[in-house]
């Protein structure tokens, strides 16, 4: 089966499973100790699991973009959560699937340019309980347990050392997807039917979760005991000597966190501990959605690709959530694709991807023309075992910032929140100041800022990323040849858009050759 020919209308349903906040290396399956996510990990048997997958940015809406759009951050001009009016396109990976017949359904988190009242179908959540006015209201039971996630959120840390007081079906995560069942059985002649949608549809399924606050009710507050959680790669008292610019904004964060609430690091481990178990909480929704996709007969026409927009501190550097730098931890997510047309394969550890490949990814596969403007490369070939790629997944590029110049770790310019009070945004006019860039090749990697302050890290040797070697004149030749990498990327994702009168030529599925070598001496 091709995924051009499965489901109505020969081509197959497609669910985008999306989660906020979740770093790539907190599974069993990518090496963890702690068993986060069975399901999702029992997915990437059935099809392929990419242990090289990269944010565009580690930021939300911009990364969220660039997945509908197939542009880096950069190129469609939003690179910071409040810049989410001014998204550059052509057209959207919704725009596409709907012009081939789709109908078109979010439950969750949207964070993005999409406008949800222009869907068939919208149930719209954020951190702290529902938003926006379509999709079912909550009960009494719910409306009281946003308040109490809000309060969490905005006074109390935004995580709880206790088990939260709600039951199960007051969290989002059981309320999106039962959101999401119930128009799928709209589709299919209502619940308890099963059979074909009279055409295919596009759902993004998109949890707020484990994005904080960090909590969890009973049974899974228990489920993670502090004392079996893995230790950390790095505590705070590494921030003392990381050098440069992103040395002082580190520091800058720690010391905006803890002025909001002192002591925080001490409970690191409990902090951890619910965010592995917020991950099995969405993994047993997750569980619980694609049973009944296949109580329904649709999960076999129906491809699953999941995903994260970008990862976590998750207590490294003594730092919680995100913010500066471009740390693994941050940009590696998790990324796995099942369905029709894709062939199982062992975990792949060897191609770079992105968040900007799902959409060039998906046309590739259901036969769509790619819009102009679009920078991501095509895996169908690679999902379903066609012809060899080349290098053309050799490396990924991340980029980071909003401009201007470095604040320092003394400044105190004006933020969109006061200094010293119980609430901050660790996304602020400090932390994503300047810009950088990223390129991850092998095991190395490289960041290179606008003023050319560089860093190279040898990732496996030093996965904590403590040792910058930018320097280091024995590595002359692989920092030459990751500068090279950066700068091919900088220069491919210029923006062909707007079109005019010239017409761009395109590589195939977006997939660049390698430069010619030099010629014999």
């Amino acid at each position: 089966m091709t995924a051009q020919t499965a489901g109505p209308a020969g081509r197959p349903n497609i669910v985008l499973i999306m989660t906020d906040q979740q770093r790539a290396d907190f599974t069993r399956a990518a090496g963890f100790p702690l068993d986060t996510m069975p399901f999702l990990d029992s997915l990437g048997e059935r099809g392929v699991r990419f242990e090289r997958a990269y944010t565009p940015m580690p930021i939300c809406a911009p990364a969220r973009i660039s997945l509908f759009t197939g542009r880096y951050p950069h190129a469609h001009r939003v690179r910071q959560n409040s810049a989410i009016g001014h998204a550059v396109y052509a057209r959207d990976l919704v725009d596409l699937l709907r012009e081939a017949g789709y109908v078109a359904g979010l439950a969750g988190k949207n964070h993005s340019h999409l406008d949800p009242a222009a869907l068939d179908f919208a149930a719209t959540y954020m951190h702290t309980g529902r938003s926006g006015p379509t999709g079912p209201q909550p009960s009494e039971a719910e409306a009281a347990y946003d308040a109490w996630l809000t309060d969490l959120g905005q006074r109390r840390g935004s995580f709880s050392r206790e088990p939260t007081p709600f039951p199960l079906e007051c969290q989002l995560p059981h309320r999106i997807v039962r959101d999401a069942l119930a128009w799928i059985d709209t589709l299919t002649g209502g619940e308890g039917q099963a059979g074909a949608p009279a055409a295919p549809f596009f759902l993004w399924l998109s949890f707020p979760e484990p994005h904080n606050p960090y909590q969890v009710p009973e049974p899974y507050f228990s489920l993670f005991p502090e004392e079996t959680v893995p230790e950390r790669a790095a505590g705070p008292e590494v921030l003392a000597g990381m050098g440069g610019p992103l040395g002082e904004k580190w520091r800058w964060e720690r010391r905006m966190i803890e002025t909001a609430y002192p002591g925080y690091d001490d409970h690191w481990r409990r902090y951890r501990a619910n965010y592995c178990a917020m991950m099995r909480l969405v993994d047993d929704q997750l569980r619980r959605f694609v049973a009944h996709l296949e109580a329904r007969g649709l999960l076999d026409d129906t491809l699953l690709l999941f995903t994260a927009d970008h990862g976590d501190y998750a207590a490294d550097y003594g730092l919680q959530r995100k913010g500066v730098g471009l740390p693994e931890c941050l940009v590696r997510i998790p990324f796995t694709v099942c369905g029709p047309g894709v062939r199982p394969q062992p975990a792949n550890r060897s191609d770079h991807v992105s968040l900007v490949d799902v959409l060039p990814t998906l046309c590739d596969a259901l036969g769509l023309e790619t819009p102009y403007g679009v920078q991501g490369r095509s895996l169908w070939p690679r999902l379903s075992g066609g012809e060899d790629h080349g290098d053309a997944f050799g490396s990924a590029y991340v980029e980071l910032g909003y401009g201007g110049m470095h604040y320092g770790e003394d400044e105190r310019p004006p933020l969109h929140f006061a200094y010293g009070g119980p609430r901050f945004d660790e996304l602020n006019a400090v932390t994503q100041s300047g810009t950088v860039k990223l390129v991850r090749r092998g095991r190395w990697k490289l960041t290179m800022d606008m003023l050319g302050n560089g860093q190279l890290f040898d990732v496996e040797a030093d996965p904590a990323e403590l040792h910058n070697r930018f320097h280091d004149p024995a590595l002359s030749a692989e920092r030459a040849a990751l500068t090279e990498a950066l700068l091919r990327w900088t220069i491919r994702t210029e923006d062909d858009l707007p079109l005019a009168g010239y017409v761009p030529k395109r590589a195939a599925r977006n997939w660049y050759p390698a430069a010619d070598p030099p010629p014999a001496r």
